[in-house]
């Protein structure tokens, strides 16, 4: 490995070939290549692009960098994946409905960054949840429970970690190979033979236009099908948060209601059309996720998992049980008529203000703070009705109160935008 020719190759607009990205990817992982040479290719990149068949090997060989986990004896494995935004709380009623409906989910999740939360982050707002488990310890749960969400090891897509870092440093985020190869080589690593990805659009996700998501999308969806897997990836609009929670402890309670039969139609609707195409995807009757939802069997599922990985099982029947922070604030209509926009992208940063958010990677939060939205767009309003409740410690309490009052439009009409966009499925 040369690796300056190799940035050179690149910087060219040439194409690497497969056995010098893994040689690169190796060598990165070996502390073999200093951060601002690997800095010089990823700015290549980001100019330069990369070409499908580049994409995939760079997926294949940062999949490879680490442990690749074989769920091969558990059945019919499907993974989630999304790709981030505001009160995106899917993962926590899409895995039990899946399992309930007759498929294994043995899940490695993140924590949130920003105004995105991570999954990790609101399981652990439950008394006792435990995230970090032994190899064994997931594979034993997923055996007998079909559902264990663990915090994602470091064993998995090492070299991910190395790029990812970097990327977030250099301004070279952006680049749909750079985002396609880093999202696809854990879910590779991580070993589901299915994968469910939501692809999020609008303004308080990453990708902010429908053709961009969708074009990352179906890449994504090219990659797995090369290695072997089964995937699809639907596309759901993030420009309003998705249901009217945001926080953590808060943003579990209302999944639970979800499982319930009790939570927002948006959530529901969504998780049921995730589960679906999972479902799909192993070959069981999509038709089982609604029969799973409101049967019961999800919020069973849900409650054997929570009492599985330690966590208290009575937060399933008593959600109000959460401690939710005791300072409650509310934000009021100045104005009749009808919320025509609600901006996603400042109420996740009204609840990251708050403290329910990280700034930079291994911060503490608060589990506790959050936002409850009592009005969405196409919602009608009076003058002094509640708009949003701010659940708070008084940090921050001031501009999440700005923020929210400059994420609402209040009009004359309005009609909530669709959810689901489209879907984009392997042929």
């Amino acid at each position: 490995m040369h690796p300056v020719e190799f940035i050179r190759e690149k910087r060219d607009g040439g194409a690497h070939a497969p056995e010098a990205i893994r040689a690169w990817i190796g060598a990165i992982v070996r502390g073999q290549v200093p951060d601002y040479q690997v800095a010089a290719w990823l700015m290549a990149v980001y100019f330069r692009g990369m070409n499908r068949a580049e994409t995939f090997a760079l997926t294949d060989a940062m999949a490879r960098s680490g442990e690749m986990l074989d769920l091969s004896a558990l059945g019919p494995t499907v993974d989630k994946h999304s790709s981030g935004g505001v009160g995106d709380k899917t993962s926590l009623v899409v895995a039990p409905i899946l399992a309930a409906a007759g498929a294994v989910v043995a899940k490695m999740s993140g924590r949130g960054l920003a105004h995105t939360g991570g999954t990790i982050d609101k399981l652990e707002s439950i008394p006792g949840f435990r995230t970090e488990l032994t190899k064994e310890e997931f594979f034993q749960q997923a055996r007998e429970v079909g559902l264990v969400i663990a915090a994602q090891s470091a064993d998995l897509a090492p070299a991910d970690g190395r790029l990812y870092a970097l990327r977030d440093v250099t301004a070279t985020v952006e680049s749909e190979p750079l985002i396609a190869s880093s999202i696809m080589s854990k879910k590779l690593a991580a070993g589901a033979r299915a994968i469910a990805l939501d692809v999020k659009v609008g303004k308080g996700a990453f990708l902010k236009t429908r053709e961009a998501a969708r074009s990352l999308a179906e890449l994504m969806v090219e990659i797995g099908e090369r290695a072997g897997r089964r995937v699809a990836a639907v596309l759901s609009q993030m420009d309003q948060p998705l249901g009217r929670a945001v926080g953590n402890a808060i943003e579990v309670q209302e999944a639970i209601a979800t499982l319930r039969g009790e939570g927002p139609e948006d959530l529901t609707a969504l998780a049921l059309a995730l589960a679906e195409e999972g479902l799909a995807l192993v070959g069981l009757d999509p038709a089982g996720a609604r029969r799973a939802l409101e049967s019961g069997a999800a919020l069973s599922k849900f409650r054997d998992f929570v009492a599985a990985q330690g966590g208290d099982p009575r937060v399933v029947d008593v959600p109000e049980g959460f401690a939710l922070a005791p300072g409650v604030a509310e934000l009021r209509a100045w104005d009749d008529g009808t919320v025509t926009e609600l901006d996603a992208l400042k109420v996740g940063v009204a609840a990251l203000r708050l403290g329910g958010g990280r700034e930079k990677k291994g911060e503490p939060i608060d589990h506790g703070v959050g936002v409850y939205l009592e009005r969405k767009v196409g919602d009608r309003v009076r003058k002094g009705e509640v708009l949003a409740r701010i659940y708070h410690r008084e940090k921050g309490l001031e501009e999440a109160l700005r923020l929210l009052r400059s994420a609402y439009r209040i009009g004359a009409a309005a009609e909530p935008p669709p959810l689901v966009l489209e879907v984009v499925r392997q042929p």
